[in-house]
């Protein structure tokens, strides 16, 4: 500046990001490359996984002083999830219980409020495909479980894995755009799991009359998160 320029980009000395820098430009195209190769050799891909770290884990808080937040111990929360993302690794990929796995990937990204979760592609191997709907049911459930025969699943389900309440029923939910839910809950009920054309199965929501109460609101099988 003092020599009289006055283009900021001239300024400073320019350094290209090596492929071998992680999350640098070159290193993402080459990850995106691999994947795209991976869907060229073995097919596209069968399941798609997400594990979410929580921050009510016993292993996070028990390591943690009373007066602490999750968010602001990141150090103790990526180690936590890092180990639970090895396990269900092993799980899926040595354990085989989705089926034997041809090739997969997977990314790991960060929440606004500092918590990691990772998203699996699966692709696997020709015997392991699903090609029924009634295979599907078999590794994914879109209705509330039986209280009685699986209470700890049912209680699972029913602290994490129901949407809402929004709509009628909560018009000012985060969810809510133009007066619908953005994520298309609440959704019809369906007696059986139907495979559509080049996108997500339809998934069996029977009307049981099953329902619990969540947020002050009633809600059945058609919120359920799949």
């Amino acid at each position: 500046m003092a020599s009289g320029e006055s283009e900021a980009s001239a300024i400073g000395k320019c350094v290209v990001l090596p492929a071998t820098f992680i999350g640098g430009p070159r290193n993402m195209r080459r990850k995106y490359i691999d994947a795209m190769a991976l869907v060229q050799k073995f097919g596209k891909p069968d399941l798609f996984l997400t594990l979410t770290c929580n921050p009510n884990w016993p292993e996070i808080r028990q390591h943690m002083m009373a007066h602490e937040e999750t968010h602001n111990r990141a150090d103790l929360v990526v180690r936590v999830f890092h180990a639970k993302l090895e396990l269900f690794k092993n799980e899926i990929l040595k354990k085989n219980i989705f089926g034997k796995v041809a090739a997969y990937t997977y990314v790991i990204e960060f929440q606004k409020r500092g918590l990691p979760h990772a998203h699996f592609l699966l692709i696997l191997e020709h015997d392991f495909k699903m090609y029924e709907p009634k295979e599907y049911d078999e590794i994914v459930c879109a209705e509330l479980p039986n209280e009685h025969s699986n209470p700890h699943l049912h209680k699972m389900f029913v602290k994490h894995m129901l949407h809402g309440a929004c709509g009628n029923l909560n018009p000012k939910n985060v969810c809510m755009k133009n007066g619908t839910c953005k994520n298309s809950y609440p959704k019809e009920f369906c007696h059986e799991t139907n495979q559509t054309n080049d996108a997500y199965p339809t998934y069996r929501r029977r009307n049981n009359g099953v329902s619990v109460i969540v947020r002050g609101a009633k809600l059945d099988n058609r919120w359920v998160v799949p």
